[in-house]
């Protein structure tokens, strides 16, 4: 497979991850995460990946009110980014391990049905949207996304003409979005995000990430990210397969061992990454372009 030549980085700005109290940049507040969301535009990303949080507590949030807050103060100062929400809130089951029907599910658990995992995207109709593929031992935690989920999410995300990003944490994962394809249920180009190392799913290992790949559909866009130390290998890795990449305090806190980074710095790390391997970085319209994506409003 050859070199990605036009390389679209996506800079994951927060997640939702228990990342606040262990790094001062990671953003919290709609106002940082909007101004990550440009630093990061500026550095060179030309898609950003939105979670919210809580403002006061710092906790994951599905509420409408911040994702509407955070994409008006990125559109006020006139960035240009593509714009991707994530849909993945709602999936988080936490279970006793001795006596999960009796004790049921316990605090920290946040389960709804597929469609209910989508108001702000239909609020808000982003230029992208993600779609996790798949149940999962997420650490010690559940993430549940049930074959009939993924179909009524899939079937909504395409209604509202908003792509779907699928999200890829094994390979089981991956052959159900390919019936999601063969079911007319995602439209074409399919976009891909193969996320490594995320316990306990596809490890971070090239001939992992390379078997997946093989397994694409034809014609698929995809990127590919792995966790902490293996941020920035990983886009190497993606571009020498093809791929596009993903950085961001989402997924790593760190720039150098010891070192805290910002999302801006991240991106521009990756920015020369790409330029060394002798590809070039899309802009926001060339990603437009590549992932066949309504232009710019």
């Amino acid at each position: 497979m050859p070199i990605t030549e036009n390389v679209i980085i996506t800079a994951a700005l927060t997640g939702a991850g228990d990342t606040v109290g262990r790094s001062p940049h990671v953003p919290v507040t709609p106002e940082q995460i909007a101004t990550s969301a440009v630093e990061a535009a500026e550095a060179g990303a030309a898609v950003v990946h939105i979670h919210v949080r809580d403002p006061e507590t710092g906790k994951p949030s599905r509420e409408r009110h911040l994702y509407r807050e955070v994409l008006e103060r990125i559109k006020e100062t006139g960035t240009d980014v593509v714009i991707n929400l994530t849909a993945g809130m709602g999936g988080d089951l936490v279970l006793d391990a001795d006596q999960p029907l009796e004790k049921g599910a316990l605090d920290g658990t946040d389960l709804v049905g597929g469609l209910d995992r989508l108001p702000h995207v239909e609020d808000l109709l982003p230029d992208i949207c993600t779609l996790d593929c798949g149940s999962l031992n997420f650490g010690d935690q559940l993430y549940i996304s049930t074959t009939e989920m993924l179909r009524k999410g899939a079937r909504r995300i395409q209604e509202l003409g908003v792509r779907p990003e699928l999200e890829i944490f094994d390979t089981g994962q991956l052959w159900f979005a390919k019936q999601l394809l063969d079911e007319g249920l995602l439209d074409e180009p399919t976009l891909f995000q193969l996320c490594m190392g995320i316990p306990w799913g596809a490890p971070a290992d090239p001939g992992v990430l390379q078997s997946m790949v093989n397994f694409l559909p034809s014609g698929a866009q995809w990127a590919s990210f792995a966790l902490g130390r293996m941020q920035m290998p990983w886009v190497a890795q993606s571009i020498l397969l093809g791929g596009n990449v993903r950085v961001g305090l989402e997924d790593n806190l760190y720039l150098s061992r010891g070192v805290k980074a910002t999302n801006a710095q991240l991106v521009e790390r990756a920015v020369q990454i790409t330029e060394s391997l002798g590809a070039r970085v899309a802009s926001p319209d060339e990603a437009r372009e590549q992932l066949r994506l309504k232009p710019r409003a």
